[in-house]
């Protein structure tokens, strides 16, 4: 098969048209069936292989390994699309990208957020860049592939659900299948090889306090009070962790491992004193360091600043991952995407939790690689700009055909 003739025929108009009917279907985390029914249309409007996947939740909350998850749900759809090798023998390759997304949010968009609006060279809409885009980007890469010749060895594209909120449908995609021997991620990335991510955890915390009348106020206990010094604690304990970092990708960062409280909630009434106060947060965890020492340290820390606080463990359990950026498989994207953008490709590291350490936990080399736009992503008036979909669909394109 020949790189060149498969570039050629990439049919730039209908990946364009593609892309935004993807981002039309609403799919906030839970709520992912139609884009993932969608997705599975599109393939096979592509000539493709495609099938629907109906996960069983109650078995994989019951796995060890379960990764944990946010939103309520009570069911998990997944796809995937299938070029099949001419030798079953051959190493297989996985594409994976997610189709949930998060809300729009409460501030006004200048457009529908669900608008797939292609105009002035941007694609608009909530997922356009993170990333319903570099989804449809993926699919032509292989449909092209797929009328240019075919490829030696099988290429999977996994179209997940629940990445936003802990990656539970890439973990049950690779309960039904985890024979690859490597996998790209698309995630925007400006278009850098990411060769390693933090993990993230979420907490909620309780500071109890005693209620009294406001102007009694002496007779009670302020449970706002009492929270301070554990939010000036975990501020303390975020610059520890951000302190003297070992790993070189990471420690190029402004930020690695950052450790925010996103809620603060207590009182029920202006005029008492306040005898619960509840918060929640999500701390990083360092590449290379054990999720449970860092549960650790947080809960001594809390500890340590109001002694019957409690913390719990809820929603999506990121962990860290990474791939050495000398095995030759990241160096065949970062040469790829060279050859296409005419430049050198950094390799970098990334302060937030993918489902590339899905991967990497199995022992499978895998890498992010996707175009730019990250600080729109989960933003209003997000998009992504459509020549940059254009070139990452020609990157992997060259991924594939040297894979």
């Amino acid at each position: 098969m020949s790189e060149e003739r498969a570039l050629a025929a990439l049919d730039t108009d209908a990946l364009l048209a593609d892309a935004p009917t993807l981002v039309r279907v609403p799919s906030v985390t839970r709520d992912e069936r139609g884009a993932v029914e969608t997705f599975a249309q599109l393939a096979r409007g592509r000539g493709l292989a495609a099938r629907t996947l109906v996960h069983d939740l109650a078995t994989l909350r019951s796995d060890p390994a379960y990764p944990g998850e946010e939103a309520n749900r009570s069911e998990l759809f997944g796809a995937a699309a299938v070029l099949r090798g001419r030798n079953p023998d051959a190493p297989r390759l996985c594409l994976n990208g997610h189709v949930d997304v998060v809300a729009a949010g409460n501030e006004p968009w200048s457009r529908d957020p669900f608008s797939g609006a292609l105009e002035d060279g941007k694609l608009h809409g909530r997922g356009s860049v993170d990333m319903k885009g570099a989804v449809v980007a993926a699919l032509h890469a292989l449909s092209t592939l797929a009328a240019a010749g075919g490829t030696e060895g099988d290429v999977v594209l996994q179209a997940v659900a629940s990445e936003e909120d802990g990656g539970l449908g890439t973990f049950a995609a690779l309960q039904e299948d985890a024979n690859y021997a490597a996998c790209l991620i698309p995630e925007p990335t400006a278009f850098a090889v990411t060769c390693a991510q933090a993990g993230a955890l979420t907490f909620t915390g309780i500071v109890p306090g005693i209620s009294a009348h406001a102007a009694m106020r002496l007779e009670g206990v302020s449970a706002i009070d009492r929270y301070l010094p554990v939010h000036a604690a975990l501020a303390e304990l975020e610059r520890e962790l951000n302190t003297d970092v070992d790993h070189p990708l990471m420690r190029a960062l402004d930020l690695p491992y950052p450790l925010a409280v996103g809620r603060v909630a207590a009182g029920d009434w202006s005029s008492t004193v306040p005898d619960r106060l509840e918060f929640e947060g999500r701390v990083g965890v360092p590449v290379g360091d054990d999720p449970d020492a860092i549960r650790a340290r947080v809960e001594a820390t809390v500890a340590g600043a109001c002694e019957d606080a409690s913390i719990d463990w809820t929603g999506g359990r990121f962990n860290p991952g990474e791939t050495d950026p000398e095995h030759p498989f990241p160096q065949l994207v970062r040469a790829a995407g060279a050859d296409e953008l005419a430049r050198e490709i950094d390799v970098n590291g990334v302060p937030y939790g993918a489902d590339m350490r899905l991967f990497c936990e199995r022992g499978i080399p895998c890498v992010m690689f996707g175009t730019p736009g990250l600080e729109r992503a989960h933003a209003v008036d997000e998009y992504v700009v459509a020549d940059d979909l254009v070139s990452l669909a020609r990157t992997i394109i060259r991924v594939i055909a040297r894979f």
